[in-house]
């Protein structure tokens, strides 16, 4: 599951895995209990740069290659040929949410995000939104979040994965994406 912060990928991740089950993880949460400290830090202490290289390590080595749901960091899929890469472990699904949503779920928890532990968080969200968004709409399906209830989000990314994941597997065989 890819998408902005604050669309839901962890929450909905956890009822999906659940209900096809699978194990879910959270990127984040992973990258944080290898390293041994917060996101926040690694920020902090060794920049934005050394996360997103713990983010692609993850990614290429960090979790199981089957029967996992995993919920990506925000800014796991801008990076260069991350999109690309995803594409080659597995069924990716989008989840979106309008900017004012999005506002409204992260402003309890700015702080602890680091791309908004700044003056204005609204504004550095909304910059990043706009930067962002044109990825996210071409990560495949995309799934909208706002105002939904999580038993329908997760019963549609279900749906996506159990029709998708059978056109991956054609692929994976075929030795292509």
């Amino acid at each position: 599951l890819v998408g902005f912060m604050g669309t839901g990928k962890t929450t909905v991740g956890r009822a999906v895995a659940h209900r096809i089950g699978f194990k879910c993880v959270d990127s984040d949460h992973e990258i944080e209990r290898r390293a041994g400290r917060p996101v926040a830090e690694i920020f902090a202490k060794d920049g934005e740069a050394a996360f997103r290289a713990l983010e692609r390590r993850f990614v290429e080595e960090g979790h199981a290659p089957d029967r996992l749901v995993v919920a990506c960091g925000g800014g796991l899929v801008v990076q260069p040929g991350m999109l690309e890469r995803l594409a080659t472990k597995g069924v990716v699904v989008c989840l979106h949410a309008s900017i004012e949503t999005i506002l409204a779920r992260t402003a309890r928890h700015s702080r602890s995000r680091p791309l908004l532990n700044v003056e204005d968080p609204d504004a550095r969200a909304r910059a990043l939104y706009a930067e962002r968004e044109p990825i996210y709409r071409s990560a495949g399906t995309v799934i909208l979040t706002d105002s939904r209830k999580m038993s329908e989000i997760a019963a549609h990314v279900v749906r996506v994965w159990r029709r998708e994941s059978e056109e991956f597997a054609r692929r994976s065989a075929a030795g292509g994406s």
